[in-house]
């Protein structure tokens, strides 16, 4: 049985994954092994940053939320607590995007949590 070089199989793998590497600083981009660890730690990064921006995104709209209940003279948890009592499922993140776009409308959403919770308007 013949021998088989690896030679143009080789080149090929290393040719696609520098092209996936461009763009990395120095040897990051033009040495294979370097290359090769660079991109496994970017995939990890990739990973968990996609997990992160979830994270970031809910507190950002609990940061929000806590806002707009505060100027409205409730707690964030007592608003997400009245709301659940007054069974409006809404999320946090659209109930967010009603805080900020349509004020009046969470004015009403605020004080059906506050009915639910038995508290006087403040």
């Amino acid at each position: 049985m013949p021998r088989v070089r690896v030679g143009s199989a080789r080149k090929k793998r290393h040719k696609r994954l520098l092209k996936r590497a461009k763009g990395f600083v120095g040897g990051r981009s033009k040495l294979y092994k370097t290359a090769h660890e660079t991109l496994l730690r970017a995939g990890a990064n990739r990973f968990s940053g996609r997990k992160e921006k979830k994270r970031d995104y809910r507190a950002l709209w609990i940061t929000r939320l806590t806002a707009a209940a505060r100027s409205r003279g409730l707690r964030y948890s007592q608003l997400i607590s009245g709301l659940s009592k007054a069974k409006i499922e809404l999320n946090r993140k659209s109930l967010s995007e009603i805080a900020i776009a349509d004020p009046a409308a969470f004015d009403t959403i605020v004080g059906k949590a506050r009915d639910a919770l038995g508290l006087k308007a403040a």
